[in-house]
């Protein structure tokens, strides 16, 4: 109807829990990509990877941690571009690294 205000229901809230679900699946790829980084022989190019691992699962859940405080206003801002590209970026290097540990 015209001239009405969009009601966003439970809208953000679905989008937080998502976040949230995101946040939780991406710590737990961290985690097993750590345990397979460092189930070596400990060298420095094992650590090295270890270490790329804890930045980027950081990062991401700095991201996410912001999003879901975004969210939880009454009209939440829509996600940056730098955010989104962030967000892009620390999945397909944690993706790439996962695929590079195991092979």
């Amino acid at each position: 109807m015209p001239g009405r205000d969009r009601d966003a229901g439970l809208q953000p809230e679905r989008t937080r829990l998502a976040w949230r679900r995101t946040t939780l699946a991406s710590s737990v790829v961290a985690v097993l990509a750590l345990r397979q980084a460092l189930r070596g022989s400990g060298s420095s190019a094992e650590v090295a990877g270890a270490a790329v691992i804890v930045l980027l699962w950081l990062a991401f859940l700095w991201v996410a941690h912001r999003r879901i405080g975004a969210l939880a206003t009454g009209r939440p801002q829509v996600l940056g571009a730098r955010s989104a590209l962030a967000v892009v970026a620390c999945t397909v290097a944690l993706a790439a690294f996962a695929v590079a540990v195991i092979l």
